[in-house]
Formats: structure tokens, sequence, C-alpha cells
């Protein structure tokens, strides 16, 4: 990374800590409790250049590289990992899946609304029966002349209820054949589409997370992204580069967990000194500072790769195993160097906890990443 990048990155860094700070902190405690996903701040995110960071400028977005998008996140997820998740899911799954996969006109259409925050992105791919196993799921469009007919429902959206715009995986062929989805753009209020329940969760309750319904939904085929039967291979190469934003929120987690441990450690006294200077919490707080420097280089080396656009597969799938896992051990030592303070609202550590799930199961499982890196290191 030249000085330059460096430089960049560091204002860049500084500038959402400083928006995380002012704007996130205050009401992060009254957003979890109530599972109030703020549509108002992700608007000012996006008048801050955060909701299309990867977007060329062309399209209105950041015409930012890799590097820049793991700081972001990382940045704000240190402060509250449930707006990063929300930020992470806009940026690499709806709006880059158009980015990448759209057309000259369906670009300009889309992608400068989706990158000024003024409108919310959502991405369907996961549905009640079928969370890994994606290529057997049951949302079918039927061709019906010019346009297709949509029908079914995805499960564990974030956005659902919120977002104005959904990419979305349909079955075009039959079940378990090959090439059978196809990617849709749907846009809200559109008749037949709709939201379902909202998910009462144990993390991340700032995002929202939700049903997608579709009773009939009639959508042109100028809405459909790229070839007919294509949108499985589509997902799975969105999928690929969203592995570098869960890592990256990870870190995030990781790192806001480490530092409230860190604080408390050299405020907290027992025996007459800081509980910082036994070597039990000292050793603990050393393993969780070497697994985040671990797992920021292993997220380094598949943003370098994601920018020169490089196959990414297999580093992109240990970058998000490894900071993910990371993640939720050193969330689970910073609630044990609180103590008891650990276990209650009253300070950080408890909702970093309850935080860090979710890193290990959203897009892609602990258990699929190892399956797709035992399946790169056997080629």
């Amino acid at each position: 990374m030249n000085s330059d990048t460096l430089h960049n990155i560091n204002m860049i860094a500084e500038t959402a800590r400083d928006f995380a700070e002012k704007k996130i902190r205050p009401n992060i405690m009254d957003w979890d409790e109530s599972q109030t996903f703020p549509v108002e701040l992700f608007h000012e995110l996006g008048d801050m250049g955060f909701m299309g960071i990867v977007i060329p400028e062309e399209y209105g977005g950041s015409g930012l590289g890799y590097h820049e998008y793991v700081t972001i996140l990382d940045e704000i997820s240190q402060v509250d990992p449930s707006i990063g998740l929300s930020v992470a899911a806009h940026n690499s799954l709806c709006t880059n899946h158009i980015y990448e996969f759209g057309s000259e006109e369906q670009r300009h259409r889309w992608l400068p609304q989706l990158a000024s925050g003024k409108v919310i992105g959502a991405w369907g791919l996961t549905e009640h029966n079928t969370g890994s196993d994606s290529g057997g799921m049951s949302t079918t469009a039927v061709k019906d002349g010019d346009d297709w007919i949509i029908n079914g429902a995805k499960n564990f959206i974030t956005h659902a209820i919120s977002g104005d715009i959904a990419v979305v995986m349909t079955r075009t062929g039959e079940k378990g054949a090959k090439n059978n989805s196809t990617a849709f753009v749907i846009e809200k209020g559109t008749p037949g589409f709709t939201s379902g329940k909202k998910e009462n969760k144990l993390g991340m309750r700032a995002s929202e997370t939700a049903e997608l319904i579709f009773d009939n939904v009639r959508v042109s085929d100028a809405n459909r992204l790229g070839e007919v039967g294509s949108g499985f291979k589509q997902a799975m190469k969105i999928l690929d580069g969203g592995r570098i934003s869960i890592a990256a929120l990870s870190l995030g987690t990781a790192r806001g967990a480490y530092k409230a441990a860190l604080k408390y450690s050299l405020e907290r006294h027992q025996f007459g000194k800081a509980i910082n200077q036994f070597q039990a919490i000292n050793f603990m707080l050393a393993d969780m500072a070497t697994e985040i420097d671990a797992a920021e280089l292993l997220i380094q080396r598949a943003s370098n790769l994601k920018n020169a656009k490089q196959p990414m597969t297999k580093e992109g799938a240990m970058a998000k195993l490894y900071a993910s896992e990371a993640c939720v051990r050193i969330a689970n030592n910073a609630v044990q160097v609180f103590g008891g303070y650990g276990y209650t609202k009253d300070f950080p550590a408890e909702k970093f906890y309850r935080d860090s799930k979710l890193c290990t199961i959203g897009e892609g499982t602990s258990e699929i990443q190892r399956l797709v890196i035992g399946r790169e290191i056997s080629k």
C-alpha cells in the first residue's frame, strides 16, 4: 500500500470515526432495545459517501477500493456492529450486485439512488427451507410475454421492510438442475411485493431483518440482471466480495470489544492494583490483540486481490472464517474481563458479545467457509 493510499485511508478512518461518535454512539442502546432501524442515519451515511463506497463516481458512488471499504466498516462496527452490518449489506450485496451484473442502462437507473443513501437496498437469496442449500430454492419466476411472474418468499433479509429496492434470486428451472436461477431487481410498491414478520434477534438488533414475500409479482424483463439461468453464479460471486464485508464487520466488532476491555482493565482495581497487571487478564488481552492483527492481515490480503480483480474465493473465505470466529472469542473474553459488569447493559461488553455471533452465520456459516476453503486447497 503506497503512502498516498495510506494517507487517504487514515483520513477516511477519521471521518468515519467522528461520524460514529457523534451520530451513532448516543443512540446505541435505544436502537438496540427498541430494535429501531434508523433510516434517517443511512440517508446521512449516503451524504458522507458511505452507501456506494466501491461504486465508480460515474454511477454516483465514491469510487473507492476495498481497503477504504474495510476501514469504514471497521470504524462504524467498533461503535455499533448492527449499523456496520446494514452498511455492509447495502453496499456489498444489493448495490454491488447491480454494479457487477447490471447493464449500463440498469446501472444508471438504480445505482445513483442507492449510492446516495436516499434509497435502501435489500438482497434476497435465503429461504425458510434453503439456507446454505440455495440451489434448491422455492421462489420461482415464470415468463409471461415480456414480463416475469414471481412467487415465493425469502427470509432473514436485511432491510426487507425499509428497503426500497431488492435484488432477488429466483428459480427459473427445475429444482436441483444446473443454471436454474435468475436475478431480478424489484422495487418497493410493485403489486404483490410485500414484507413479512420482523425477526426478534439476539444481537444486531438495529439492523432490520425480515421476510420478503412475492404474490404473483409482475416484473418487466428489463429488471432481469444478466442472462437467464446465471443467478446462482452471480450470487456466489457477490458472496465472495461479501465475505470481505463480514470479515471487516467482525474486525470492527472485535476491536470495539477489545478496546472496551483494555480500557476497563486499566481502570478497575483489585488487591491494590489495576486488573491489567494480573497475568491472567494481561495474557487474555495479549491474545485478543494478536487475533485482531491476524484477522486484519487476512482481510488486507483478500482486499488486495479484490482491488486487483484477481480470484480471491479462498482468501475471502479464510478472512471471513478467521475474523468471525476470532470476533466471538474476543467478545466472549471481553465479557470475562468486565466480570459481573460485563453481564449488564450498563457496559458495552454484553452488546458486542450478542452482536458477535451473527458474524459466524451471516453470508455463509463458518462450516460453509471451511467447505469453500477445503475445495479450493484440494483443486
